[in-house]
This record gives structure tokens, sequence and C-alpha cells, in this order.
């Protein structure tokens, strides 16, 4: 039985970096640091926070941030009260 090579996040990244450009045709970009980090964020923060049960401190030791920045984050993105 063949099994199926699973793609690595970095490799779906630039996957849909390169069809993004595609999709351009040719126009120039702006803010794409910027756009990414918005898109990216929001559900990271959901999944690490699912996967921790709500657990901010174990979530922002996961996340390698502080919890007060996560705690801020959190609020930025409307994920909690």
């Amino acid at each position: 039985m063949s099994q199926k090579k699973i793609p690595s996040l970095e490799e779906c990244v630039r996957d849909s970096l390169e069809a993004y450009f595609r999709d351009l045709g040719g126009i120039a970009p702006t803010d794409m640091h910027g756009m990414l980090m918005q898109v990216v964020e929001r559900p990271l923060l959901e999944v690490v926070m699912q996967r921790a049960e709500g657990n901010q401190s174990r979530a922002a030791e996961w996340l390698g941030i502080n919890r007060n920045t996560l705690r801020r984050k959190l609020l930025e993105h409307k994920l909690v009260d």
C-alpha cells in the first residue's frame, strides 16, 4: 500500500502564496507581511486555544509568547470578552 506524503505547513504556505501571485495577474501586492500575519494569526490562536482547552497560560507557552501578549491578541481578534 502506497502512503501519501502529507505536505508540511511551510509547503502549504508556499503553494498558497504562489497561487496568490498567479491570481494577482501581474498586479503588485501591498503590505503582504501585514496581510499574512492577520490571516494566519486568528486561526492559529483559535486552534491553539482549543487544543489547550482554553488554558491561556498553556497556550502562551506553546506559542512561545507571554500570557499578557496572548490575552491582547485574543482581544484584538475578538476571541475573548
